[in-house]
């Protein structure tokens, strides 16, 4: 079979260089050039074999029972909490991710947010921008990053990684998931709160599931404690959101870095005041290298399954 006969549906206009393979590879179709969507699925659901999207958008029942003809879903990230994988299970729909060639950049961006964030690199660049150094004179002191234990929440690829970054800045590495595996190295605790009472600095690189949905709760965050920092790059229902804006208001937390929030793109107001939190837009996988590589990986996924030949990266 022929790859430009295989009819894609783009989701969401995520990469321009992911969107530019795809229509010149396949039959191109975009969601959001259609409205309401609805008018796109009767005139093209049955045609349409593949999906590609990203977590913004939920792949569920409600999408699947429009499309009736779908053999594969690829999904332009490493998290696949977005797609309801039972469900794709049971209809034979095959379901691939993009794990590997994001983790060495969310690795440095939260080894970047702990330090940031510790550092006050935000407030001290404002601080240069407003005109105080020269009128008020020196900024006020921070805190040390080298040394710090730090926890991490799933030692998987990226919390692997990250631990060995925080290595070469001297920090004892502990850990928590649900199997303690042999690393020699690092000090595993048999829970997140325990894990979060012995560290400097809490580290969510899990996936996202229900065991793991608000697995940063209000006892975790006061395990942490008024010097601790929480650092999320993994999703933000990890954390309980409100409960972490009352702790870091409070004075309870002692910082965060955030890559992730629960209501994207909405974060709560109270958190652009303080001046011990370091914000960004979920921009973790955000560099021109990886993205690409992403993009690679969907594609190749796409033109494995057309040539019959084994999917690159499965997860059904």
């Amino acid at each position: 079979m022929a790859m430009d006969s295989l009819s894609v549906l783009l989701l969401y206009p995520v990469n321009a260089y992911l969107e530019q393979e795809l229509d010149r590879r396949f039959s191109l179709l975009r969601l959001w050039e259609h409205s309401p969507p609805d008018s796109l699925f009767r005139a093209h659901g049955s045609a349409i074999r593949a999906v590609v999207g990203y977590p913004g958008h939920k792949v569920d029942a409600a999408l699947l029972d429009a499309l009736p003809s779908l053999e594969i879903f690829s999904s332009f990230s490493v998290g696949i909490d977005h797609v309801d994988l039972s469900e794709c299970r049971e209809r034979g729909i095959r379901v691939t991710n993009t794990p590997d060639v994001l983790t060495d950049d969310v690795a440095d961006l939260a080894v970047g947010l702990a330090i940031a964030a510790l550092r006050k690199i935000r407030q001290a660049d404002r601080y240069v921008c407003a005109g105080l150094w020269k009128a008020k004179g020196d900024y006020t002191l921070t805190t040390r990053f080298s040394g710090k234990r730090v926890g991490i929440i799933g030692l998987g690829r990226i919390g692997l990684t990250v631990a060995t970054r925080v290595e070469a800045f001297d920090c004892p590495v502990n850990y928590y998931q649900r199997t303690k595996k042999e690393y020699p190295n690092y000090t595993y605790y048999p829970s997140v709160v325990e894990l979060a009472a012995n560290s400097d600095v809490l580290v969510v690189a899990c996936p996202l599931n229900e065991q793991t949905r608000h697995i940063v709760n209000r006892e975790v965050i006061d395990a942490l404690g008024p010097k601790g920092v929480l650092i999320n790059i993994g999703r933000g229902p990890h954390v309980d959101e409100p409960e972490l804006v009352s702790a870091l208001v409070e004075g309870r937390l002692g910082g965060a870095g955030l890559d992730v929030f629960e209501d994207e793109p909405n974060v709560p107001e109270a958190l652009f005041t303080l001046d011990n939190v370091v914000l960004v837009p979920h921009v973790g996988s955000g560099t021109h290298e990886t993205r690409q590589a992403m993009a690679d990986l969907v594609l190749g996924n796409l033109e494995a399954h057309v040539l019959k030949k084994p999917l690159l990266t499965p997860v059904v």
